[in-house]
């Protein structure tokens, strides 16, 4: 049996998600120096970045109860028809480099998760990149990276997210597995961002790909899962009477994160702990990143109940700003 890939280490067991409040190198130093948080999520990048368009790629934050998007003193959700980063791969992994150069000698240990996409060819070059990015770091011990893998966005059209398919899901672990294979020096923990599940057999398709990557050596080779992401098809209105209209453009569907999310987010961190924790020997080792309306010490303690190893926040980003995690915690 092959050795247990290497595990994704986040202390204090909090982070953000990939967002858009974590697009650029303000954004991430921002993140990086806050003292609550264990790592840094990038926003989902692609090798060539994404094609960003501000007349459609949009997100707006409502108040769960009432709806309304405006109103601003009560909101705890969010909506978004945002897709990837513009920025590609490259450029995130020159901020890391910024930013870890900067880190005074013997600060705490802190990593990046690197979020990306694209096809399994894609993700594997991600991959390699990633590990060479890792070797090139001045301190590699002190800021470890990982990547995530976001098969999961509910927002590119004509894309389904992979993660639903257990073909498309397979095809990009044999993919990881193949980069993994030729990256002899060193190896970096990775995970899939996973959408919102809602009924048994996607569960089934989730764990039957994970156990047929194991099919060579025994173990699957994935360290973590982040779950999960937005819910797509979701749609918000503001106005009243006949003046109403959706909130974001385009007809305004997109994926809705925050409050809402936070019973199947929930539902989905406590499925998959119970899932994976029944073949130990070949799944048991996989971390949950929970996530999904966590904005608060007691949704933080919800999550770290059901099963999740770390908590990521998204939307609580957006609203309070990086004293959110200070909020948690305390």
């Amino acid at each position: 049996m092959a050795s247990l890939p290497p595990p994704i280490e986040i202390d204090p067991p909090l982070l953000n998600t990939a967002n858009p409040w974590a697009t650029d190198l303000a954004d991430l130093t921002k993140l990086y120096e806050c003292p609550d948080t264990g790592a840094v999520t990038t926003r989902t990048s692609l090798l060539d970045g994404f094609v960003h368009n501000s007349d459609i790629h949009q997100f707006a934050f409502f108040d769960a109860a009432s709806h309304d998007p405006a109103a601003t003193t009560a909101n705890s959700a969010s909506l978004n028809t945002l897709g990837y980063s513009p920025l590609t791969l490259e450029q995130y992994l020159g901020f890391i480099h910024e930013i870890a150069s900067k880190a005074p000698v013997g600060s705490k240990r802190k990593g990046f998760l690197v979020s990306v996409t694209g096809q399994p060819g894609d993700v594997a070059a991600c991959y390699k990149r990633i590990a060479a990015a890792q070797l090139a770091l001045p301190d590699p011990g002190r800021v470890p990276l990982a990547m995530e893998v976001n098969l999961s966005c509910p927002n590119i059209p004509n894309a389904p997210p992979p993660a639903y398919n257990g073909t498309a899901l397979l095809s990009y672990l044999t993919a990881v597995q193949g980069a993994i294979a030729e990256t002899i020096d060193t190896r970096i923990p990775v995970g899939f961002k996973t959408p919102p599940y809602t009924h048994a057999g996607q569960f089934d398709v989730l764990v039957g790909a994970l156990k047929a990557s194991a099919a060579s050596s025994g173990v699957c080779p994935i360290s973590f899962l982040t779950a999960t992401n937005t819910l797509g098809s979701c749609l918000v209105m503001t106005g009243e009477g006949s003046d109403v209209a959706p909130a974001l453009p385009g007809g305004g569907i997109g994926g809705m994160a925050g409050a809402p999310l936070h019973p199947i987010a929930l539902g989905n961190v406590a499925t998959l702990r119970k899932r994976l924790d029944t073949d130990p020997a070949v799944l048991g080792h996989i971390r949950i990143i929970g996530a999904g309306g966590v904005s608060d010490a007691a949704g933080y303690g919800r999550m770290k109940s059901v099963g999740a190893y770390a908590i990521g926040v998204g939307t609580g980003l957006g609203i309070y700003g990086v004293e959110v995690f200070g909020k948690i915690l305390s």
